[in-house]
């Protein structure tokens, strides 16, 4: 038996390094053509994960993808997370990437996103699909009355938050941050308010977020077995409580009281209008993935955004100043007209939204958009090979000395220099240049987003 297993070991190792072996000839042979970038595919297997993973818990996250563009250039061929990987940190080969004009790319993620998020995810979904719930959400976040009721909740999860905090303890700004986003952001998705099922989204959700970034390895005790199982009691959770909604929905349409109130998301994706046959239904199970998907923000983007912010402000005791003074004065006449908080009144804080636009470019919250070719697409001399995924790094441009004036300091007075620029494709805090192929929001094309598309960013 033994000597079986060592055969068939021994015989893998082989099918391996000889697939490695000709996928690097063939490699070489496209480079030959000079079209493919250049680059390393690491070890057999795990590539260059490793030191991709590494980098991130570094003081500069960007040295993995500096290091390869100072060898290689601009963009390069690596191989992370289980996939072949084309890396732009090219401002102008991410916009023909991120917009897509000519639908040569499709959304596609990790191996380890791709299993955590599921075949259901809207990460997956393309065209009609992606477009309607796009579509649908958007409209929804969108709403007056959706911005009024959740900055009433804000302040009110704000207050409660500060209240909770005792004197001479230690303050732990990302997870009270936490505490305020994450009650708000479930009460838009699904209406839970605080109590038992809300502490066991947080809990679960915090186990199963800690897998969105690992090695694909799928079996008890890893990283990513904990994570999946994580989001099946979710599932299981969030299941129940569409049905019921639908349920509900299902009774009031039949007494014909006319269309019920939308209240939040699962309302809104439960009322879509398709025929019953249609493809493009969205399911009970799909609505419950991607609710769970649409948690992140409230977890993860938002409190990491937030968390950087006062890291950046407390190393610039003007930058504090001018923000306080500024904030002062609209709480001093908000208070001389007795008027309460409205969502559109940081359209009034010019510095406000200079600190925001700041810390999203420093914070890089999403540092990168990952997309797959469906052809062979030559931009600007790179070839991206068809199935070869690309990621357009948006850390890189936004550190880069070429586009920013020394880039690492927080100077939130840059953008008054800046101002908007036509064209301008270095500030894409979240991916921008979102078309049928993407689940950004979209930019009005110019340096710093307009107003509609900052409504989005903040919903976020």
């Amino acid at each position: 038996m033994e000597w079986i297993i060592c055969v068939c070991v021994v015989m893998g190792m082989l099918f391996i390094m000889n697939r490695w072996i000709l996928c690097g000839k063939n490699d070489e042979k496209t480079v030959a053509k000079g079209k493919v970038p250049k680059g390393n595919s690491g070890w057999p297997l795990l590539g260059e994960t490793l030191d991709f993973i590494a980098s991130g818990y570094t003081s500069t996250p960007v040295s993995f993808l500096e290091k390869r563009k100072s060898l290689y250039g601009n963009v390069f061929k690596t191989c992370i997370l289980g996939s072949n990987v084309i890396v732009s940190t090219d401002p102008d080969v991410n916009k023909v990437v991120l917009q897509n004009q000519a639908n040569n790319f499709v959304p596609a993620y990790p191996k380890s996103i791709r299993e955590l998020m599921g075949e259901q995810s809207i990460l997956k979904m393309n065209g009609t699909m992606h477009k309607k719930v796009h579509t649908l959400i958007a409209g929804f976040l969108r709403s007056p009355q959706l911005k009024a009721r959740i900055t009433r909740d804000i302040e009110h999860a704000v207050k409660q938050c500060f209240a909770s905090w005792t004197p001479h303890q230690p303050i732990y700004v990302q997870d009270q941050v936490k505490k305020i986003t994450f009650p708000v952001l479930i009460k838009v998705l699904m209406s839970v308010g605080p109590g038992e099922d809300l502490d066991f989204l947080y809990r679960e959700f915090a186990e199963f977020i800690k897998g969105l970034i690992c090695l694909p390895l799928k079996f008890p005790g890893t990283r990513l077995y904990k994570s999946l199982k994580a989001k099946d009691r979710m599932v299981k959770m969030v299941r129940k409580i569409v049905e019921e909604r639908k349920k509900q929905l299902k009774d009031y349409n039949a007494d014909d009281h006319g269309d019920a109130a939308v209240n939040d998301v699962v309302d809104v994706l439960l009322r879509d209008k398709v025929d019953s046959n249609s493809s493009s239904r969205l399911t009970p199970e799909m609505i419950s993935q991607n609710i769970i998907e649409m948690m992140i923000p409230g977890e993860e983007t938002l409190p990491t955004a937030m968390t950087m912010a006062l890291k950046f402000l407390s190393d610039s005791p003007l930058a504090v100043s001018k923000l306080q003074e500024e904030n002062m004065e609209l709480k001093r006449l908000k208070t001389n007209c007795s008027d309460d908080y409205a969502w559109t009144d940081y359209m009034s804080l010019p510095f406000t939204q200079n600190v925001i636009s700041e810390t999203l470019r420093m914070a890089n919250i999403v540092n990168g958009i990952w997309r797959k070719s469906v052809n062979d697409i030559e931009i600007k001399g790179y070839l991206i090979p068809k199935h070869w995924c690309v990621m357009a790094s948006l850390t890189s441009v936004h550190m880069d000395g070429k586009n920013y004036e020394n880039p690492f300091n927080f100077d939130p007075w840059r953008w008054e220099k800046i101002g908007i620029v036509a064209g301008n494709n270095c500030f894409t805090p979240f991916g921008g240049a979102g078309t049928a192929a993407g689940t950004e929001p979209l930019p009005d094309g110019t340096g710093r987003p307009s107003p509609p598309c900052y409504n989005l960013q903040m919903d976020r």
